[in-house]
C-alpha cells in the first residue's frame, strides 16, 4: 500500500514541533500519511497530532509501558503495524535516532538517514561530509522505506488540520532487558535546542563554568535556547546535551547568535539552516564570520552585558 506512517515525538505533554516536520516531507512524497502516537495518557498529544495540516488519521496507542520513549517498546509497536504503509519515518532527533535504526533492523531493510530534500517516492537527498555533499539515495521499489527525517530542512505543516483520532490496542509487552531509569537535561526550562526559534551559544573563549552563566542569563533575557560548541562542551563548561554542530544537535532557528565560537566545519554544520547568524568574536579572522549574516569583532564580554543593558 503506497502510504506514509510518521512516528511522532512528544515529552508527555506536548507534540514535538518535529512531527509536524516530518509531515511537511510526507506531504512532498505526495502520499496520504497517518499518524501514530505512542505514550500513556496520551489523548492530549493526540488531539494536536490531528490537528496537523494533511494527516490522514491519527493512531493512538495508549499503554503504561510506552510511557517512557524506549526505542525497544515502540519499535515493536510500529512493526506490528508496517504492513500497512509503504513508507515509515521519523525525526533526526535523538529519540528518531534510537527508534528508526530498530525499526529498520526488525523489518530487514536499510534505513534512510536525514531526508533534506524528496525527489521520488523512493528517491530522496540527504547531505554527508559535514554538509559539504549532498547524495542522491535511491531506495529499492517495493521496499518498506524507513527513514529520517532532516528537521532543519523543512518547514512545520500547519495546524488547521481535523484529522480523527483511532485508538489501537498495544502489540507489545514490556522489555525484559531495558529499562527507563529517567531524564535529565541541563537546559533548566529553556526551550529545547531542536525546536527554539532562538539560540544563544558560548564558546571556549568564556572561559570557565561560571562565565558560561552569561549565555544562561542572556538566553533567558529573551526567550532563547542556550547552545555551546564542542570545545566548551568538551572543557566542561557545559553539559553536552548542549552541544551544536554534527556531533551535537543540528538546528535551524530564526535567530542564532554564537559568542566566542571560532567556526569549525563541525558547529557550521549544525547551524547553516539558521535564519540569521549573528557572530562576536575577538578574532577578526575567525572563519564563523564567513557565514554570518551579522558579525561583530569584539570582546564578548564586554558586549553580552551590554546587550543585557539594552535588552533589560
Amino acid at each position: 500500500m503506497s502510504r506514509t506512517l510518521i512516528i511522532a515525538e512528544h515529552d508527555g505533554q506536548n507534540l514535538n514541533p518535529s512531527t509536524a516536520k516530518c509531515a511537511s516531507c510526507a506531504t512532498v512524497i505526495g502520499q496520504d500519511y497517518d499518524i501514530v502516537v505512542m505514550g500513556s495518557g496520551i489523548s492530549g498529544i493526540a488531539g494536536q497530532a490531528a490537528a496537523i495540516d494533511g494527516a490522514s488519521t491519527v493512531l493512538a496507542i495508549d499503554a503504561g509501558h510506552l510511557e517512557s520513549p524506549l526505542a525497544a517498546s515502540h519499535a515493536a509497536e510500529v512493526v506490528a503495524i508496517a504492513d500497512a504503509y509503504s513508507h515509515i519515518m521519523g525525526p533526526s532527533t535523538t529519540y528518531g535516532r534510537d527508534l528508526m535504526p530498530r525499526i529498520a533492523a526488525l523489518l530487514g531493510v536499510n534505513q534512510v538517514s536525514d531526508i533534506s530534500a524528496v525527489e521520488g517516492t523512493h528517491q530522496f537527498k540527504r547531505p554527508i561530509y559535514a554538509g559539504n555533499a549532498i547524495v542522491d539515495v535511491q531506495a529499492p521499489e517495493g521496499m518498506t522505506v524507513v527513514a529520517t527525517v532532516r528537521i532543519a530542512s523543512w518547514k512545520a505543516a500547519g495546524d488547521s488540520g481535523s484529522a480523527p483520532v483511532e485508538d489501537r490496542a498495544t502489540n507489545s509487552a514490556p522489555s525484559e532487558h531495558t529499562r527507563y531509569k529517567g531524564l535529565q537535561t541541563g537546559g533548566a526550562e529553556r526551550p529545547d535546542l531542536q525546536t527554539a526559534n532562538r539560540v544563544i551559544s558560548g564558546g571556549r573563549a568564556l572561559g570557565s563554568e561560571e562565565n558560561f552563566q552569561l549565555i544562561y542569563k542572556l538566553a533567558d533575557l529573551i526567550g532563547a535556547g542556550a547552545g555551546a560548541s564542542r570545545a566548551a562542551v568538551d572543557a566542561g563548561y557545559c553539559p553536552n546535551d548542549m552541544q551544536v554542530g554534527q556531533t551535537g544537535k543540528i538546528i535551524s532557528p530564526d535567530l542564532y547568535i554564537a559568542f566566542g565560537i571560532s567556526g569549525a566545519i563541525q558547529h557550521i554544520t549544525g547551524i547553516k539552516d539558521a535564519g540569521t547568524i549573528v557572530a562576536v568574536n575577538k578574532d577578526a579572522d575567525a572563519p564563523i564570520f564567513e557565514i554570518a549574516d551579522i558579525g561583530l569583532a569584539a570582546d564578548l564580554f564586554t558586549v553580552i552585558p551590554e546587550m543585557e543593558r539594552l535588552l533589560g
